[in-house]
């Protein structure tokens, strides 16, 4: 019996269907094209064609996170209905939505002291987010309380691996999602950036590839190299509009074990605009993150620690 109710967001970047869950509730996340505002609603009502076909012909979308408002009316909901509810957020590396999300819980929590609201920063953008948002939904069916799921994201957030292609670096730059010396040394080197996640949520280059031929069996020997030899789990691809690639990663996957479940999905509109057309990612979940970072980023780690 399901013991808590969820929260995600639209940047998960799964397929529709796979969200549409009793128990779950879907916050939608704003972008911008030409002063006009839209919602990410994983594409039902328009395509990825369509969509980035736009940045093909010079449209240059923005975005936003979720408004507080839309917290207030979600989480006033939680109260009246009186579920334990857990919201698993973007990873607030990149996107000032999961500090929204805890001041919208304090308001509420200030009428309604007795509901039981979390908010969990999973620390993983796009399809990893996806990945994980999956397995919660399993976990939630399979009857965890609330602060019980709280206490499995927060662990669980760093076993997700992931690898993604993109075509250049200039969107996350304009976005501000990596250094903007990371990515003019990206185009003079005429080289397809691949990115990873760090332990906090953020971006990091993980390495080039010298063409998107190179580029898609990286992204197949990333995951033959560290996925556990005994992995029959899920493992997500997602494209920004390159399905052909898609399909071509999926097929080296499956070649390599056939028992896998893949599920195969779009990169949205929100995480689309900073990364472009032509992004090609792969995750799956895999060892501890944390225990791959790097003496240097150790150290990092803990002067920041220090500080805080």
């Amino acid at each position: 019996m399901r013991k808590c109710n969820l929260i995600i967001d639209s940047i998960c970047d799964l397929p529709a269907d796979y969200v549409d869950a009793e128990g779950v509730t879907l916050l939608r996340v704003p972008y911008f094209i030409d002063g006009v505002a839209y919602e990410d609603d994983m594409f039902t009502e328009q395509s990825p064609r369509d969509f980035y076909d736009k940045i093909r012909q010079g449209k240059t979308p923005t975005t936003a996170q979720i408004p507080l408002h839309t917290f207030l009316t979600a989480f006033e909901k939680v109260a009246e209905e009186g579920t334990p509810t857990v919201f698993l957020s973007f990873t607030s590396a990149l996107s000032g939505s999961f500090e929204a999300s805890l001041l919208a819980r304090e308001q509420i929590l200030a009428e309604h002291p007795d509901v039981e609201i979390y908010c969990v920063d999973t620390k993983l953008p796009s399809i990893a987010e996806g990945l994980f948002v999956i397995e919660a939904i399993n976990q939630m069916n399979e009857g965890l309380t609330a602060s019980e799921m709280v206490a499995w994201a927060e662990e669980a957030r760093y076993y997700v691996d992931a690898l993604f292609m993109v075509d250049d670096l200039e969107s996350l730059k304009r976005g501000g999602r990596i250094p903007a010396s990371a990515a003019i040394a990206g185009a003079k080197l005429d080289v397809k950036p691949m990115l990873t996640i760090d332990p906090d949520g953020a971006l990091k280059i993980a390495g080039i590839a010298r063409g998107r031929k190179k580029g898609i069996r990286q992204l197949e020997e990333y995951y033959t190299k560290n996925a556990p030899e005994d992995y029959n789990g899920v493992v997500i691809i997602g494209d920004a509009d390159c399905k052909k690639e898609s399909d071509k990663l999926h097929d080296m996957i499956v070649k390599k074990k056939d028992s896998l479940i893949i599920v195969t999905t779009n990169i949205g509109p929100v995480i689309g605009t900073h990364v472009g057309p032509g992004m090609l990612a792969i995750v799956f979940w895999g060892e501890d993150r944390r225990q791959k970072m790097s003496i240097t980023d150790k150290i990092a780690k803990k002067v920041k620690g220090s500080k805080e």
